[in-house]
């Protein structure tokens, strides 16, 4: 299974989905603990620390929330200019973006505030309408 790679195809069909629930970035130098680590969906190893996104919790005071849309289309890792096309179009609406590419599918964080802004945007973009 390699999944679409036109470009056209994967704009037209990308069926944005809003995933329940809040999400957090984190970072560790030490790393997490296992009973943390069992609820993140990534874990990243950088040279200044571990970076994890999990479920926001009630003790994340002060942490900026995400909401995450899954791009449902599968998308083909060699896919060029897909997030290109996603994060331009979010950037032009103030939009920030912090994308994650999986073997099946692209997940793009935006802030959680923004989350039906960056929803309509996706949907428009499918239509090849403006975003505004």
């Amino acid at each position: 299974m390699h999944g679409e790679r036109n470009l056209d195809t994967l704009l037209k069909t990308m069926q944005p989905q809003l995933a329940d629930g809040k999400w957090v970035f984190r970072t560790s130098k030490s790393g997490f603990d296992a009973a943390t680590l069992q609820t993140a969906i990534l874990m990243f190893r950088e040279p200044e620390g571990v970076t994890i996104i999990s479920p926001a919790s009630t003790t994340d005071v002060g942490l900026p929330t995400w909401a995450m849309v899954t791009l449902s289309i599968h998308s083909g890792l060699e896919a060029v200019g897909f997030l290109a096309a996603i994060t331009t179009s979010l950037a032009a609406m103030g939009i920030p973006v912090n994308a994650v590419s999986a073997y099946y599918h692209d997940h793009i964080f935006v802030p959680y505030e923004r989350r039906d802004d960056a929803l309509e945007c996706l949907r428009c973009m499918m239509r090849e309408t403006e975003c505004s």
